[in-house]
């Protein structure tokens, strides 16, 4: 998990969020109200797909138009297998982690590669991903050893043993 998620804001326009994201060297950010509370995720293929493509202007356009429905989202003490279910149900790769109303980190497809085990990695990376994305290599070379978290939690430091 990545602690300490910086947010994209409602109000500010999509050139303000890609420049975060630039800096930041990250793909996706959580986007907040002015409340602090999370209201989505925005993605660099958000902006490309929803906005560039179809010749709107990133200068003007805010963050909040692409803010959409009821983000999905993970709790701070729910099991990795929980993590693994969200993401394969909604079809997502990044999940937000909230304790209480409090977005403290994004949890990450690679995160969950380089903590689980190859073969349980594997596994789930085959049921989550589309048949195209399918014919790519694996997440994880077989001999590469990675340390087993049957039972492990999200945890406000990351994935917990």
């Amino acid at each position: 998990m990545t602690g300490g998620a910086e947010c994209a804001k409602a109000e500010e326009t999509l050139v303000d969020a890609a420049r975060t994201m630039a800096r930041l060297n990250v793909g996706a950010l959580p986007i907040c109200g002015a409340d602090n509370r999370l209201k989505g995720m925005l993605t660099d293929r958000d902006i490309v797909v929803k906005v560039v493509a179809e010749g709107r202007d990133p200068q003007t356009v805010t963050v909040a138009e692409l803010a959409q429905g009821k983000p999905v989202t993970i709790g701070a003490d729910d099991p990795v297998d929980e993590a693994l279910r969200t993401m394969a149900d909604h079809r997502v790769r990044r999940l937000p982690v909230i304790d209480g109303h409090e977005l403290i980190g994004v949890l990450s497809q690679a995160d969950i590669a380089i903590n689980l085990d190859a073969d349980r990695a594997g596994s789930w990376s085959a049921r989550s991903r589309s048949a195209t994305d399918r014919v790519a290599a694996p997440l994880t070379r077989q001999d590469e050893q990675r340390p087993v978290l049957d039972g492990a939690r999200v945890g406000r430091q990351g994935l917990e043993p």
